[in-house]
């Protein structure tokens, strides 16, 4: 059966296109069109089949995917998968929709998820804004049990990031795509997962996967377990209002402020200077506006921070020679804000 996504469960999804044929896979370019603007318009996830939600779905039910616009076939061959995971023979593609041949049949009494991923890109080299779930079980009904809420992320943008639930007790494997239900958050943070058997005791993880490659990489990603254990049972087989707090620990945060020249210079380039507190070797420079103001962005930790007037526009401060302010502490959080920082510049002359 084909039919349309549920709603809030594809939302704005994205993908890539192959009309162009093989010979141009892998080539595609934001060019415009002939006579016309560039094409930036994200792919869109339009049907499935199964559908999402359908139950009794046969055996050798064709799997399949079909997107707004062509979709580049190698990004988007990898995007598409099933969870738990099925051996796939083949990915076949017939205009705008992308066919998986299974090499062995679905399994009896099953919840699968196929999930699409926002590495998916079209002919222009557009990605998905954010991914999609769509559950389907080969059971007589579909599991009733539901979970619903929100990413809260710093850092980077919720959309997009995965829902991983697994049964109590259970940890996390990206690899091996076991989860008991899986769903992905909208641009809006907001996501719902469907499928999950009830009575059972769930864990849920957030995984935002910022280098859009499906596997779990610490150096690069962020993956992050919700506070409680969630209960579900035949009197309530959905938990809604759920709050998932996920921090970018390697996001920058901003340092944002006045400088406030007491000096009456005018000579030379007013600029802020932010010194690491635990690395003076590492700093970062930034000039100031017409009316005092100025922006840093800053890795997170602590960080010295003075204004200078900088006489010889060499970009350093000269101790001795050119005013400068005080220094002042700020810590920085990932992808914190440090607002209404103001430093006055004085005829201070010394080190720090």
């Amino acid at each position: 059966m084909r039919g349309r996504a549920a709603p809030g469960r594809w939302r704005r999804a994205c993908a890539p296109a192959v009309v162009l044929g093989l010979a141009l896979a892998g080539c595609a370019r934001r060019a415009p069109p002939s006579g016309g603007p560039p094409d930036i318009t994200p792919p869109r996830l339009l049907s499935s089949t199964p559908d999402s939600g359908a139950s009794r779905v046969p055996l050798e039910e064709p799997i399949e995917v079909t997107f707004s616009k062509g979709m580049e076939q190698r990004s988007t061959n990898d995007a598409v998968t099933l969870a738990p995971r099925v051996p796939i023979k083949q990915r076949r593609w017939s205009g705008r929709t992308i066919s998986l041949v299974l090499a062995e049949p679905l399994r009896p009494h099953q919840t699968y998820t196929l999930i699409v991923g926002m590495n998916a890109r079209d002919l222009r080299g557009n990605t998905m804004e954010t991914g999609a779930a769509i559950p389907f079980s080969t059971a007589d009904s579909f599991p009733p049990g539901q979970l619903g809420g929100e990413i809260q992320a710093v850092g980077f943008g919720a959309g997009g990031t995965y829902l991983w639930v697994y049964a109590a007790g259970r940890s996390p494997d990206s690899t091996a795509r076991d989860f008991d239900a899986v769903g992905v958050a909208d641009l809006a943070g907001h996501f719902r997962v469907s499928g999950l058997e009830v009575p059972g005791q769930y864990r849920v993880w957030g995984f935002a996967d910022l280098n859009r490659n499906r596997s779990f990489e610490p150096e690069v990603d962020v993956l992050a377990p919700a506070d409680t254990t969630i209960s579900l049972t035949p009197e309530a087989p959905t938990v809604e209002g759920l709050v998932l707090h996920m921090a970018n620990p390697k996001a920058p945060g901003r340092v944002r402020g006045t400088v406030i020249d007491s000096t009456g210079d005018t000579l030379g380039v007013l600029r802020v200077v932010a010194a690491a507190e635990l690395d003076s070797t590492q700093h970062v420079l930034g000039d100031v506006d017409d009316k005092g103001g100025f922006e840093l962005r800053l890795q997170a930790g602590a960080w010295l921070v003075r204004a200078f007037r900088d006489y010889d526009r060499n970009r350093a401060w000269k101790s001795g020679v050119e005013p400068a302010s005080p220094v002042i502490r700020v810590k920085v959080d990932p992808g914190g804000v440090v607002e209404d920082l103001r430093l006055r510049l004085v005829r201070l002359f010394g080190g720090p």
